[in-house]
């Protein structure tokens, strides 16, 4: 299985993207996705996730208020719509599937996404779409 993310641009500072994760034969909707970014020479660093089960959703504090991770199940994409964008949100953007003991789960990280240690439970990483804001 290998997600695709996809939606990324150039974008001026204060500006808004929409992202969108899909995947083919593989129903997304039905577990927990994650978004991530990385900039060259930095680890993949969790952004944000939603939870299958009842929606919850999590965000990382550097981007709680101006991005929204929701689903269509209809669809079976997940979104990221990013508002507000900074320069420093500059980046490839990546989704990835939880999964706990190799297998995908509903649930996200309990602790929220934060942390270099949270990408080990994500994976099925597509090629990432690259987001650039300028200033």
């Amino acid at each position: 299985v290998q997600l695709q993310a996809s939606g990324g641009g150039l974008v001026q500072t204060g500006g808004s993207l929409r992202l969108s994760c899909t995947a083919s034969g593989f129903t997304l909707v039905d577990y927990a996705i994650g978004w991530f970014r990385q900039v060259p020479g930095k680890e993949r660093e969790g952004v944000s996730c939603i939870s299958s089960s009842d929606g919850s959703t999590y965000y990382v504090e550097s981007v709680e208020g101006r991005l929204t991770i929701s689903r269509d199940v209809a669809k079976n994409t997940v979104y990221l719509q990013m508002n507000s964008l900074k320069p420093k949100d500059t980046a490839v953007y990546y989704c990835g599937v939880r999964r706990l003991f190799g297998v995908p789960t509903m649930y996200c990280p309990m602790n929220g996404m934060s942390g270099i240690s949270v990408r080990s439970d994500f994976d099925s990483w597509g090629q990432g779409t690259l987001v650039t804001v300028s200033s």
